[in-house]
């Protein structure tokens, strides 16, 4: 039986000590590990199988983490953590106090950048880049590696025209897939294509931006990139290697379907089979929003759907299939989306902008400027609001109520469950003269049958959800479940109040005041950070009407918070079921 060559290897200084004949055999053990590892324990999948050969070569060719690399987005970065001195512990990837799901500086001296949105590595290598220069070190070595989707980022952009003046040590790596999570989208996605097909050869956009380009190559040839870095290791300036690579490389079906198999969830081994879960009786919000908005542009011609390059984690992709001339996908361009969002507003159509809470921090400018200064109803709709899991504190949508509630001109609306956000969709399409937020979760909901007839929502009012004679809690959003049952568990019931404010801004001024005049204690609860969220706005409203009340803020403490479930993660901050119900009882005894 042949020796194992990956249980040899714990860093890229034993895997320089192997005979170049014998890497495609560590490639082979490197794609078994982590379809092994992942299978198990979950995880994105498709991208690191695709750069395996990519991924050994940098490591062999180069001397990291001496020249810095940096992984756009970090999807693709398991084969990369696993050779540097993480072999051991890729087992406990994106778990509670395991190593995170992308790379990370504080984890290890070879993540040489924090990454998790797209588009990001080629100006931090190339400030890397300079950095090194002006200290006299620019033989050191900084290679960004990127996707064809992340490429066209608007950011990417950005770096490669400031490239193209520089004289920087820097070397660009495209792994060009012809897939993000979904398939790759736009005018550089087709002259991409078309310079692999060889169509293309002339007006070499890259060499245009006076950046030294050589490709394309193919990514699974090891031999051929080693043999490429190597020469580029002698090229003066920016340069650029084009690579083709299969994203799923080494498992067909990923190959085959490679947005399920980007990160496919628990999987047999043996046959890559999905190993399917016990459906949930709920659906999840993305669907309910997927299908609420097709509803209701079979109801109004002028209802348009938008989507910076998340057509399925949106489920903008029902439709994108039912009425593909009305729903867009921009690509991984949220700047471009919301700006392009004010622009169909101005002409009278409806646009619903749906990016995921974390992502949308990347526009904050154009919903200032382009949307919110201009009153134009665009509707956002913020998807993976909250916690969201293993993604960890890159993708943790837990800042939108702070940076949203401070705009003018902006409603800010959270729906506790399916109905409501169904039914503020269809309230915010019969003409609101605002533009309106709104956020909703990750993952299921509560309610079997939400497909309810639709109701219109009186912009700015709360509800209130239960009666009680000694203490209120107000909440807002899908966190209201568990302060239901915290509630319900907690021994005194008849105590406690419990109000769904769903409002941000404007707040319920009125219902506030009763509440006010009626609890000496208040307590707010929500998925948000505590800096200048819900809770922040209860407070300015008591400070500006003069109320004496005490007032406990709960929400997500003012740090990053690292991955893990999000019922782990809710347990270690207090706003589990548990949690809430120890916290109320303090005010109780």
């Amino acid at each position: 039986m042949q020796k194992s060559l990956l249980n040899t290897i714990n860093s890229p200084k034993e895997l320089r000590l192997l005979n170049q004949k014998d890497l495609p055999q560590l490639a082979l053990e490197l794609r078994e590990f982590i379809i092994n590892v992942v299978a198990t324990k979950e995880g994105h999948l498709g991208a690191s199988l695709g750069v395996v050969e990519l991924t050994i070569a940098l490591h062999y060719v180069f001397n990291t983490p001496e020249d810095r690399l940096i992984w756009d987005v970090g999807h693709q970065a398991y084969g990369h953590k696993i050779l540097t001195e993480r072999k051991d512990l890729f087992h406990t990837n994106r778990q509670v106090g395991g190593i995170s799901g992308f790379p990370k500086r504080d984890e290890s001296m070879y993540d040489a950048f924090g990454v998790g949105h797209a588009s990001t590595s080629i100006s931090a290598a190339l400030g890397m880049a300079i950095a090194s220069q002006l200290k006299g070190d620019s033989e050191k070595l900084h290679i960004a590696v990127i996707g064809d989707a992340s490429i066209a980022g608007g950011m990417a952009f950005e770096g490669l025209n400031h490239a193209g003046v520089t004289r920087a040590n820097l070397l660009i790596i495209l792994n060009d897939n012809a897939i993000g999570i979904d398939p790759s989208v736009g005018a550089l996605k087709q002259y991409l294509t078309n310079v692999k097909k060889g169509i293309q050869r002339k007006n070499n956009i890259i060499k245009a931006l006076n950046i030294d380009y050589s490709g394309p190559i193919d990514g699974h040839d090891i031999d051929k990139i080693i043999s490429e870095l190597k020469r580029l290791k002698t090229v003066k300036g920016p340069k650029f290697l084009h690579l083709i690579t299969t994203k799923g490389k080494g498992l067909k079906q990923a190959e085959e379907n490679q947005v399920t198999y980007h990160a496919p969830g628990k999987f047999d081994v043996s046959t890559g089979d999905i190993i399917s879960n016990t459906p949930s009786e709920f659906s999840k919000y993305q669907d309910v929003f997927g299908y609420t908005i097709v509803e209701l542009a079979k109801q109004n011609k002028n209802i348009v759907g938008i989507t910076p390059a998340m057509p399925t984690g949106s489920s903008l992709k029902y439709m994108m299939a039912d009425m593909p001339e009305r729903a867009f996908d921009v690509g991984i361009a949220e700047q471009h989306a919301v700006t392009l969002a004010a622009g169909m507003a101005t002409q009278g159509l409806i646009p619903f902008c749906n990016i995921y809470s974390t992502f949308l921090q990347r526009a904050y400018d154009q919903i200032i400027h382009d949307v919110a200064l201009q009153k134009l109803p665009v509707i956002f709709c913020l998807d993976r609001a909250g916690l969201v899991g293993e993604d960890g504190a890159t993708h943790h949508g837990v800042f939108d109520l702070s940076y949203l509630r401070c705009i003018p001109n902006l409603i800010v609306f959270a729906p506790r469950n399916e109905i409501e956000l169904r039914n503020i969709m269809y309230t915010a399409q019969l003409g609101l003269q605002h533009p309106i937020a709104i956020r909703y979760p990750r993952g299921t909901g509560v309610t079997v049958d939400w497909k309810q007839p639709f109701s219109k929502i009186e912009i700015g009012k709360g509800v209130p959800l239960k009666a009680g004679n000694s203490l209120a809690v107000l909440s807002i959003g899908t966190i209201s479940r568990n302060v239901e049952e915290a509630i319900k568990s907690s021994g005194f019931p008849e105590a406690i109040a419990h109000y769904d404010m769903r409002f941000v801004k404007p707040l319920d001024e009125p219902l506030l005041h009763s509440i006010f005049k009626k609890y000496p204690t208040i307590i707010t609860v929500e998925d948000n950070s505590v800096k200048g969220g819900f809770g922040s706005a209860i407070l300015e409203f008591a400070a500006t009407n003069n109320h004496k009340n005490t007032i406990k803020v709960l929400g997500i403490p003012d740090t990053f918070i690292e991955h893990g479930s999000v019922m782990e993660l809710q347990k270690s901050i207090g706003l589990d079921v548990a949690g809430l119900r120890e916290f109320f009882g303090l005010f109780l005894q």
